[in-house]
């Protein structure tokens, strides 16, 4: 949906249904072996791979040695190409390199064709729509349009920045830059007016869970989607854990978009992401005064489980972090 006035149609991303693999690596149950009946060889051979796999990857099934140099198959396909030239699947080869059983087919975008995402079905919101598919169906049927607008989705490869909103922004003087993609990403009501020097002009789309959608129209981007993350099943589970003071884990919005870019892009860039908290009296976010001790306060997000994940994509050079907040000097 193009938001131009409160009762246009709502465009209905569900883009928790591509983080399904953040949700298995969150909770440790990427398992790359099953079991089944095999005779003493096959259990001596399958052993003798499996020490050499869990040699190999760590026990989520990344690669345990992670570096942005290309494996020599993709170092054929994309080693020649020029500089700033877009490469079609680059993303996705990379993330299959040091994640192998990562596979990249998934819309951006619900349609109403989700049912033949059987997994989706299993979770409960966030994590996919377990007992929301009436009313899901009911809001595809008035939705006339499932994906980006037709000079996107036709383009054969696409790069797209997803932008964060930390105050590692301020003062980069990235926005002629951050403009150059072709999809540009942003999260929640981070503003854009005012801080063109910084973080671009252009949004393709404002990702948004409910309680983080801006609240004047007259902000919004007329030419952008606005994209909802839907997660409101959550709800009396959330108030439930605030009042007994139990953890209740929902990816933050940049995983949740850079997981979809994945599924989705040929090149992925982010801005804008990374948590200092060695400096709890930094600026959280660049355009308000939250300090950076906030998020350490947050029961929603598991913070340090996700820069573990993200620093993989960045020392692996499956996504490229332009303002270096993800592992600082690390990577």
């Amino acid at each position: 949906m193009r938001i131009m006035k409160p009762t246009r149609h709502l465009l209905l991303a569900l883009c928790p249904m591509v983080v399904l693999g953040f949700l298995y690596y969150s909770s440790g149950r990427l398992h790359p072996w099953g079991w089944g009946h095999k005779s003493q060889k096959d259990l001596d051979s399958f052993f003798s791979v499996g020490r050499l796999f869990h040699s190999v990857y760590d026990k989520q099934g990344f690669l345990l040695k992670l570096d942005g140099n290309l494996p020599l198959e993709l170092m054929y396909k994309y080693g020649n190409l020029s500089e700033g030239v877009c490469k079609p699947g680059y993303a996705a080869a990379k993330m299959t390199a040091i994640y192998p059983k990562f596979t990249k087919p998934a819309p951006m975008f619900l349609d109403p064709n989700f049912r033949r995402f059987t997994k989706i079905s299993k979770f409960f919101p966030p994590f996919g729509m377990k007992m929301q598919e009436k009313i899901i169906d009911n809001i595809l049927t008035a939705t006339k349009s499932f994906g980006l607008e037709d000079e996107l989705d036709s383009l054969s490869c696409k790069k797209c920045i997803i932008m964060g909103n930390g105050a590692i922004l301020t003062n980069k003087s990235m926005g002629a830059r951050i403009d150059e993609y072709n999809v540009i990403a942003r999260l929640n009501e981070a503003p854009v007016s005012g801080y063109e020097k910084d973080v671009g002009s252009r949004t393709t789309m404002r990702i948004t869970y409910p309680e983080g959608a801006i609240q004047k129209t007259e902000r919004y981007e007329q030419d952008s989607l606005f994209v909802l993350s839907a997660f409101k099943a959550l709800d009396f589970k959330w108030l439930r854990s605030m009042i007994f003071k139990e953890r209740l884990n929902i990816p933050t919005l940049g995983t949740v978009a850079i997981t979809m870019a994945l599924h989705n892009c040929d090149e992925v860039a982010v801005a804008g992401f990374g948590y200092d908290m060695s400096t709890p009296h930094a600026p959280l976010h660049y355009y308000e005064k939250i300090r950076m001790a906030a998020i350490k306060q947050s029961w929603t997000h598991n913070i340090s489980k996700e820069k573990e994940f993200l620093i993989k994509l960045v020392k692996a050079g499956v996504i490229q972090d332009l303002t270096h907040g993800i592992c600082g000097s690390g990577c």
